[in-house]
């Protein structure tokens, strides 16, 4: 398989993943969000508040079209978000020619990770672990009927980089 897309919730390390999978399949890496940033020569944060979430969703949805008919192989971190908009879940989870994995982990995992992480722009305004937590509980619930539509599951609980992308370096074959 060349051409692995790898989604999930925010801080799951979907790109830390991807790029681990690229060096060990040498496959050239590619991040939506980055793509997203070169595109506007600006943050998602700063696209969010000056552009509204809705611009930012359609043209996340437009770069990943493009981008699909574009790339031949590659290993892909989506957004967090990314897979509920438009059509985004159906171009990324259904083709044959794509190894999708759903990147999981538990609430605490999520929450020790994004607590202290003012750059998402979704979360930035949480100020205790406590309403992040509920937060998050809440999107998961809502986000992973869509997630699990994913080819494949893997669990990153206490598991290091190195072991998780060994995994999806495993469902290539």
């Amino acid at each position: 398989m060349e051409k692995i897309i790898i989604c999930g919730y925010m801080g799951v390390g979907k790109s830390t993943i991807a790029k681990h999978v690229s060096e060990k399949s040498k496959l050239p890496f590619f991040d939506l969000d980055q793509l997203i940033i070169s595109h506007e020569s600006n943050s998602i944060d700063e696209i969010f508040k000056s552009k509204g979430e809705i611009y930012f969703r359609k043209l996340e949805n437009e770069l990943l079209n493009n981008f699909l008919k574009s790339k031949k192989k590659f290993v892909l971190s989506l957004g967090g978000g990314t897979p509920l908009y438009y059509n985004n879940s159906n171009i990324c989870f259904d083709p044959d020619d794509i190894l999708s994995v759903y990147l999981e982990a538990n609430l605490e995992l999520l929450v020790e990770r994004l607590f202290l992480d003012s750059n998402r722009p979704l979360i930035a305004h949480i100020k205790s672990s406590c309403a992040l937590e509920d937060f998050i509980r809440k999107h998961l619930f809502e986000r992973h009927h869509v997630y699990s539509k994913a080819k494949h599951r893997v669990n990153v609980n206490d598991k290091t980089p190195y072991e998780i992308s060994n995994e999806i370096i495993n469902l290539m074959s």
